[in-house]
């Protein structure tokens, strides 16, 4: 095989650089560029033409002399230039073989020269791109940072700080705020209101935002206190009394306050609230709880806080009655919760009262958190309550029984208007009475409705009721002839009539028209073979009645009556109750007795409700009146012309309630009276009691007066007011006069 043509420079093709060294042959075994040596010179001081092409194989091609003239290798340190010169493709040139010792060493390798420090390359012009790890590495150190910081943050909050965080959340929390429904109306038969609800505030307070804490001031609720109370009317010492809870978010220092209070409570309030959002006090805020040091305070000036900051008003109704006192004692009143206390208000409270809503918000400083969200419940109003009651009967009758309780000196008095065909109370009047619209005024006594709940014994209008028993069980007629003597002794007792006189010859009707108390007594034995079975026949006539029983209306504390069981009527009373002593009855119980016989003997249950209207306006009238039926018609009409005998016959008592133009119907009474303080008798019950007109019907008319002084007969006290009552109540209701005479029925008999 030949050997290669040598590039002419030198043995690696390159020429020969002037005063480089000689490069040392590579050892055996070993490839050019791989032997340990000193390093080479700087590209730079060669040129590339110097460079030879990589020596062949020593194995294969067996060792050659040295040639004298070929450059000595490059160092290890040109090793650079070499890789770059293989990846460019072009051969790298063979290195010559060292020549050894002839001991067959390689010579020692030459000092390496000193390398020649490179040359500064010049500034590059062009844009210089940021170094991506170090971007890295600051972006995670600012994060982790960031989310250190956050931790610590959470240990705080969660643990360190938990307790005085939590505190710090009561000025901020959701406070619930009741919703009241607006009051139902009660009217009047024509619509017009007796009583009605108004626009009202409540004056209430957060006792929280009155502490020392919250304040800044030590006696904050009394500052409050001291400006609230001549606006509110209510005791200092009371107001701050109720600022002193602090665990309480809610009191009412007032209620139902007028649209004026509550103007200068907010007027007050935003004046107050502005002296203390000054330059001044905002500076001395940003002082407070702060160091000494640092020029801190530990309170705040008076003027700086607003002491009505946790002051509030609610919305809510206020109870009023247009027509004051008119008939206050059926209607009633409500309390200072605005909840029925007394008379109709109280029976129908539910009704009346509707469904209360409530709504809740977040509030932070005593203002509301728009953003915090809430809830709402709207409030469901009252249902419309219509009387029976006639507004303009009522007036006339409360004003007859206002003057003759007066004028007879009388401890009360109570009138009762009734339509005899449906049962329908039109006027329930009682005197004294009251204006719901400022209790303060009415004495307890007085906030009753004492015509329902005054329990009497009814005298001699009880009479009517033997009367119709003795006529309905065919005992007798009108005209059976009664000798009354006086006086009657039964048992150990002698019974006498209101004045003295010699024996009297009556007739049954008779006995009714003069009141004889004896005459009643004979009457009453008839009912039965002994005196157990006429006492037993009375008593089921007296519960057909209604005596003894409610009369239907649910009115709140309405007596029912005494009326004993009749194997109890022992000694003197199975003699009294026929003339009506040693029963009771209550005003509304009497007047229905008389309805009865006007309406042809069937009892109609009284109803002082004529129906209610929903809050979605629907009207519902009231249950139809429960009716039953007492005694015969016939016996109904004879009744009722004996008992004009009372009105229009001249020795009749009731000649007083007698109306021109009209028939009139009644009966007076005149009854020992208990006295429920002494719980014996004392004084008398005066009454009287009709119906007009007689011949055909319409209405009747109670009157009832109670210990009176200046006289004490029925007939003179409260026939009066009945003739006054009935008249007015006749024209109201347009009733035309009657069109036939009273039958006049005899009185008496000659023997």
């Amino acid at each position: 095989m030949s050997t290669p043509r040598q590039p002419s420079g030198g043995a690696d093709g390159r020429r020969p650089v002037k005063g480089a060294a000689p490069r040392p042959a590579a050892p055996r075994g070993q490839s050019a560029g791989r032997v340990p040596g000193p390093k080479a010179q700087s590209p730079k001081a060669q040129s590339p033409k110097a460079q030879s092409p990589k020596a062949p194989n020593p194995k294969a091609q067996g060792p050659k002399a040295p040639n004298p003239k070929a450059q000595p290798a490059k160092p290890a340190a040109a090793k650079g230039q070499g890789a770059r010169a293989e990846q460019s493709g072009r051969p790298r040139p063979a290195r010559a073989p060292q020549q050894r010792r002839p001991d067959g060493r390689l010579p020692a390798p030459r000092p390496r020269p000193q390398r020649r420090p490179p040359a500064r390359r010049p500034a590059s012009r062009g844009i210089r791109l940021a170094d991506p790890r170090r971007r890295l590495r600051v972006i995670t150190i600012v994060l982790s940072v960031v989310f250190s910081i956050f931790a610590g943050r959470l240990v705080q909050l969660q643990l360190l700080d938990s307790d005085a965080l939590a505190a710090d959340a009561n000025t901020n929390r959701y406070l619930n705020i009741p919703i009241t429904a607006e009051r139902g109306s009660i009217t009047s038969s024509d619509g017009v209101a007796l009583a009605a609800t108004v626009d009202a505030y409540d004056i209430t307070a957060d006792p929280a935002m009155f502490t020392p804490e919250a304040t800044g001031l030590p006696d904050a609720p009394e500052q409050a206190a001291a400006l609230l109370a001549p606006i509110l009317g209510v005791p200092k010492e009371k107001i701050a009394a109720d600022l002193h809870t602090p665990k309480s978010r809610y009191k009412r220092l007032a209620a139902q306050q007028t649209p004026d209070v509550k103007n200068q409570i907010s007027d007050l309030k935003s004046g107050l609230e502005k002296q203390a959002g000054s330059r001044a006090c905002q500076a001395q805020k940003r002082l407070l709880n702060k160091p000494a040091e640092e020029g801190g305070r530990t309170r705040l000036d008076n003027e700086c806080v607003n002491p009505l900051a946790g002051v509030f008003n609610r919305d809510t109704q206020k109870r009023v009655y247009p027509s004051d006192g008119l008939a206050a004692n059926l209607v009633g009143f409500v309390n200072a919760e605005g909840e029925g206390a007394g008379g109709l208000e109280q029976q129908y409270q539910k009704l009346l009262a509707g469904k209360d809503g409530h709504s809740s918000y977040a509030q932070a400083g005593g203002r509301l958190v728009p953003t915090a969200g809430g809830s709402l419940e709207p409030a469901v109003p009252g249902s419309d309550l219509r009387l029976t009651i006639n507004r303009d009967i009522q007036w006339a009758a409360q004003r007859a029984i206002t003057d003759q309780v007066s004028n007879a000196g009388a401890e009360k008095g109570y009138v009762i208007v009734q339509d005899v065909r449906n049962g329908e109370v039109l006027a329930m009047a009682t005197s004294p009475g009251f204006n719901p619209n400022d209790l303060s005024t009415a004495r307890n006594s007085q906030l009753g409705n004492a015509a329902l709940q005054d329990a009497y014994e009814p005298g001699s209008t009880a009479k009517l009721m033997t009367m119709a028993a003795v006529l309905d069980t065919g005992k007798a007629t009108w005209d059976t002839k009664v000798t009354v003597p006086y006086p009657l002794v039964r048992g150990d007792v002698a019974f006498k009539d209101d004045v003295e006189h010699d024996t009297w010859y009556l007739t049954l009707a008779g006995v009714l028209a003069k009141s004889s108390n004896i005459g009643t007594i004979e009457a009453a034995q008839t009912l039965g073979a002994t005196q157990p079975e006429a006492n037993r026949v009375l008593y089921d006539y007296l519960r057909k009645f209604g005596i003894g029983q409610p009369t239907g209306l649910g009115f709140p504390g309405e007596t029912a009556g005494l009326l004993d069981k009749p194997e109890d009527w022992k000694a003197s009373k199975q003699y009294t109750i026929p003339f009506g002593q040693g029963l009771s009855v209550n005003a509304l119980q009497a007047t229905s007795v008389f309805s009865t016989i006007a309406n042809g003997g069937v009892r109609v249950e009284p109803s002082v409700v004529q129906g209610t209207t929903a809050p979605d306006g629907k009207y519902s009238a009231a249950p139809a009146p429960e009716q039953s039926r007492v005694v015969g018609e016939q016996t109904a009409k004879t009744l009722t012309e004996m008992l004009e005998s009372v009105v229009s016959d001249e020795q009749g008592t009731g000649g007083k309630a007698a109306i021109p133009g009209y028939r009139v119907a009644g009966k007076t009474g005149t009854a020992n009276r208990v006295d429920p303080k002494a719980g014996g008798y004392r004084g008398y019950t005066a009454s009287f009691i009709g119906f007009a007109p007689a011949d055909q019907p319409r209405v009747t008319v109670s009157c009832v007066i109670q210990d009176p002084v200046n006289g004490h007969f029925g007939g003179q006290l409260c026939g009066p007011v009945f003739k006054q009552v009935m008249e007015f109540t006749l024209k109201t209701l347009q009733v035309p006069p009657s069109g036939s005479e009273a039958p006049n029925l005899p009185v008496e008999w000659k023997p």
